[in-house]
């Protein structure tokens, strides 16, 4: 592993990590190191970068089974880090208390020491060396923006684990089901492992969970698309229950035909028994099953759209996702009298034809997703700014790098 002495000698890697070699980023990482070196005495110092993710299509389908397109971009957290040989794993950002635990000693910590102490302990379950490392962090995710900033540090503590005492030889699913093995266990989440999939493997990528874990990097070298998330000014905590009902309901619908999962039922036979369902379990848990299958298949059709570069093709399967997560999974509100997400897909839509929106990631409550041509985006933000305000529109782009200890 490289030793940095400045921020400045990883500009680098900056036009895969940001796309361009930014001063902005110049900055934030000396700021990293000058801290690392404050902080802990050392000299030099290791750099390392795990990127935030935006669902682009398969909406709460992957519990089941499904297939689902995730995207890493540009907006990410970083972490100054020396390995040391104590076994104490320390650390230390500006925004949260310092995290200092022995690796031999686990206990039942909660927040972000109790993601750490998720993944080192998943980790050792499936037998990989793990080590102490002193470590400074910066995010530029916003928390609770849908970005998945916890699932982003939760791939960067792999991340330093896997290069600093396994040789990078950890499997990205192990380094993934880490962080879902933290969330499940210590924040009692449960989320499945696009979110953390995404932020290693970088890019565009299309993850089939059918038998597990699986996924390929689909090529968008020449792919012009930007996105913006917009925080539509309503919390989404307190409501895992409600996510976890989505799932829940779906795998009834599995049991009904017979499988676990509905992956392993046969569309054509679940479309044929739809009105006996219907009777038997009532419509919610009918019509999100639908949203699985019919998901499914606009996610192949989303991934030669985006190896083609169709740009028109992307945004209109982003459209019809957004309305079945809407009408279908209905995840767009948390009560009949929230339409914030609603009308932010629809404003968002009314800013252009080539503009696609929908709910992002869990729903109910938080963000909608916005993704358009490059060409066409810089209207788009100037609209959302002056609707719900700067600070409530995220921009980002497509990130190449997956997480990564330069």
């Amino acid at each position: 592993m490289r030793k940095f002495g400045y921020g400045l000698d990883a500009r680098g890697y900056f036009n895969d990590l940001y796309g361009k070699s930014l001063f902005t980023q110049v900055e934030r990482y000396n700021r990293a190191v000058g801290k690392f070196r404050r902080q802990f005495g050392y000299g030099g110092c290791c750099l390392a970068s795990a990127s935030g993710r935006v669902e682009l299509l398969g909406n709460h389908t992957d519990h089941n089974g499904g297939r689902v397109v995730g995207c890493a971009v540009d907006r990410d957290i970083i972490a100054a880090f020396r390995p040391t040989d104590n076994g104490v794993i320390r650390i230390r950002s500006d925004k949260h208390a310092e995290i200092a635990f022995n690796v031999a000693a686990l206990g039942n910590a909660k927040g972000g020491a109790g993601l750490a102490q998720g993944v080192v302990e998943y980790l050792l379950q499936a037998g990989y060396a793990v080590g102490g490392f002193d470590a400074y962090t910066h995010s530029a995710l916003p928390s609770g923006a849908g970005v998945s900033s916890s699932a982003a540090y939760e791939t960067l503590i792999a991340t330093i684990i896997n290069n600093a005492y396994n040789g990078g030889k950890i499997p990205l699913s192990v380094m993934a089901r880490a962080g879902q093995y933290a969330e499940n266990k210590y924040l009692n989440k449960p989320c499945g492992l696009l979110d953390q999939g995404s932020s290693l493997a970088g890019g565009i990528s299309a993850f089939d969970f059918a038998d597990g874990f699986a996924y390929d990097v689909i090529p968008a070298d020449n792919l012009k698309i930007k996105f913006a998330l917009v925080d539509t000014g309503k919390s989404h905590s307190d409501l895992s229950h409600m996510y976890a009902s989505i799932p829940a309901e779906m795998f009834s619908v599995a049991r009904c035909l017979g499988k676990s999962r509905l992956v392993e039922a046969d569309a054509d036979e679940f479309f044929a028994s739809e009105t006996d369902l219907r009777s038997k379990l009532g419509d919610r848990p009918v019509n999100r099953a639908k949203h699985f299958f019919q998901e499914n298949e606009r996610v192949d059709r989303l991934v030669a759209a985006l190896s083609s570069g169709n740009t028109r093709e992307i945004i209109r399967l982003v459209n019809q996702s957004g309305d079945s997560s809407m009408h279908l999974l209905e995840n767009c509100s948390a009560d009949e009298n929230d339409t914030a997400i609603r009308d932010a897909v629809e404003y968002a839509r009314s800013c252009g034809a080539g503009v696609g929106a929908r709910v992002h990631g869990g729903g109910f409550a938080g963000t909608v997703l916005c993704v358009a041509d490059e060409s066409d985006f810089p209207s788009l933000y100037q609209a959302l700014c002056g609707k719900y305000g700067q600070g409530a529109v995220l921009p980002m782009r497509v990130r190449s790098s997956g997480a990564l200890v330069l």
